[in-house]
């Protein structure tokens, strides 16, 4: 079947496979619950993607060739995230097992109220991401310790997720270091540091409207919680070895982090060095993971190597530091891997039939103002991340997309790039079947839908992106604009 050229689906035709995608979506979760990871959302996944390759087929949009082509550049593109997704998992078993996290759990109850915790977690991962420029690294090492952290001092978990979620995108954010920053601001045409201070902005209201509603909340929870930490910390001390020594661990790796060693390279090294402190300080974990079909050190090794691979459960006596302990080691990852790959195969189809293309033009074919300009970004920023299930691509088609609009109304790039940000990477990790959405809530343990009430910064940024636009608050006209006179820059 041969592609007709310059062929242009209509709007309604265009969104039916989002339709279909967010119907079966809310199916899945009737049916399945926090279990429609298992399966359920993948199924959806590819119907949705089956609807769009029909439409593309039927309407001659694209060729069966090209929509397999679109498909495997998506997945493509998506392998690295795949392999650090894997790593994700070994290292956070490794961790958990060696006594890295529980010892970060049993000394941070220790010193840390639980009137403050949310506040103190929010900022203590922006600030940490803001050094590594890396939201998934920050979530996957600090993070996860943070989560033990609040279960002990028995705050609910999608608080917890909501406060380290939210600090770490801001940090993220604002990190030169941080390769959507990077992304935003190049494809754009805006210098790195321009556009940081630009989204300063924006970021700085968001995260303070996210530090109050944390901090109330925080009282709130502290008072009319049932806490019961000394029982908790104290099975945690029965059960592991809880020594500083595995402090060596986290503190090598943002060593590495900081270094700027390929993420891949920091996390594998940082889960060896892991699975050797479990020798050397929780051997007697490592046996009774392992079993008794071996001994000596042929046990010890069974043991780490399940660690690294398979589900493990510590028996601690107490319910929920068995919960607490639990990890997944890669094999947890691979219903996260499946979906990505679902999702994958919906994006790719998406844009190689001209859906995304006849969703964007119809929606910067309505802009007027500046305010609907902003409003518009962020509405396709939005609609990118639900539609194409990764924040790298949505950055690129959203700012693509605007970029000749901007200039034609005579706007910044620095305000189109800015707000592609507020749009695109906070909300991201808000979406079950976005890339971000399903690494966050399989690291952490916490369904997207359970945490996504408490990111306040995530939700409230691009409202206040829109806030902005819709005031003309440090909007200036571009100087370089063919139908305006040239204004300074600020």
């Amino acid at each position: 079947m041969e592609k007709t050229e310059n062929k242009k689906l209509p709007l309604f035709v265009a969104v039916m496979p989002v339709i279909v995608l967010v119907l079966m979506m809310v199916l899945s979760v009737i049916l399945f619950g926090s279990d429609a990871l298992l399966g359920g959302s993948q199924v959806s996944l590819l119907a949705a993607t089956a609807v769009g390759a029909c439409i593309a087929l039927f309407c001659r949009t694209a060729t069966w060739d090209e929509l397999e082509a679109g498909i495997a550049k998506n997945i493509k593109d998506s392998a690295t995230s795949i392999v650090i997704l894997i790593l994700i998992g070994m290292m956070s078993a490794s961790w958990m097992v060696s006594g890295v996290v529980p010892t970060l759990i049993y000394y941070g109850v220790k010193i840390m109220s639980p009137m403050f915790y949310l506040v103190a977690s929010c900022i203590i991962c922006s600030v940490v991401s803001l050094m590594t420029g890396s939201s998934w690294t920050t979530i996957a090492t600090i993070g996860v310790a943070l989560i033990g952290i609040g279960s002990a001092l028995g705050i609910p978990v999608g608080w917890s997720a909501g406060a380290i979620i939210s600090g770490a995108y801001f940090g993220d954010k604002i990190s030169p270091l941080s390769d959507t920053t990077i992304l935003a601001s190049a494809v754009a045409d805006v210098n790195i540091f321009t556009h940081i201070r630009y989204m300063l902005r924006t970021t700085t209201p968001a995260m303070c409207v996210a530090l109050i509603v944390y901090a109330v909340a925080g009282i709130c929870l502290s008072v009319n919680g049932d806490i019961t930490v000394d029982a908790n910390i104290g099975v945690l001390a029965d059960k592991y070895n809880l020594s500083l020594w595995t402090m060596v661990v986290p503190v090598v790796t943002g060593i590495l982090i900081a270094k700027k060693v390929p993420s891949l390279i920091t996390l594998f090294v940082s889960s060896l060095l892991a699975g050797f402190m479990a020798i050397a300080i929780q051997p007697d974990l490592l046996r009774e993971i392992a079993g008794n079909d071996f001994s000596g050190w042929q046990q010890l090794a069974k043991g780490l190597i399940l660690t690294f691979s398979t589900s493990t459960t510590v028996e601690t006596g107490d319910p929920l530091i068995n919960d607490l302990v639990s990890t997944g080691g890669m094999y947890g990852m691979m219903p996260t891997i499946w979906l990505i790959l679902c999702a994958m195969c919906f994006g790719g189809v998406m844009v190689a039939g001209g859906m995304i293309k006849t969703i964007t033009e119809a929606i910067v074919s309505g802009i007027r103002s500046t305010a609907s300009l902003v409003g518009s970004t962020v509405l396709s920023g939005l609609v990118a991340n639900l539609i194409t299930c990764d924040q790298y691509m949505s950055i690129i088609l959203t700012t693509s997309t605007f970029k000749d609009a901007y200039r034609t109304k005579g706007c910044e790039s620095r305000l189109l790039s800015r707000t592609t940000e507020d749009s695109v990477t906070v909300t991201s990790v808000l979406i079950p079947w976005n890339s971000c959405g399903m690494t966050q809530s399989s690291v952490l343990g916490v369904a997207t839908l359970v945490y996504l009430p408490y990111c306040v910064f995530n939700y409230v940024s691009p409202l206040t992106s829109i806030l902005y636009g819709i005031t003309g608050w440090g909007i200036k006209k571009a100087s370089d604009s063919p139908s305006l006179p040239p204004t300074e820059n600020s």
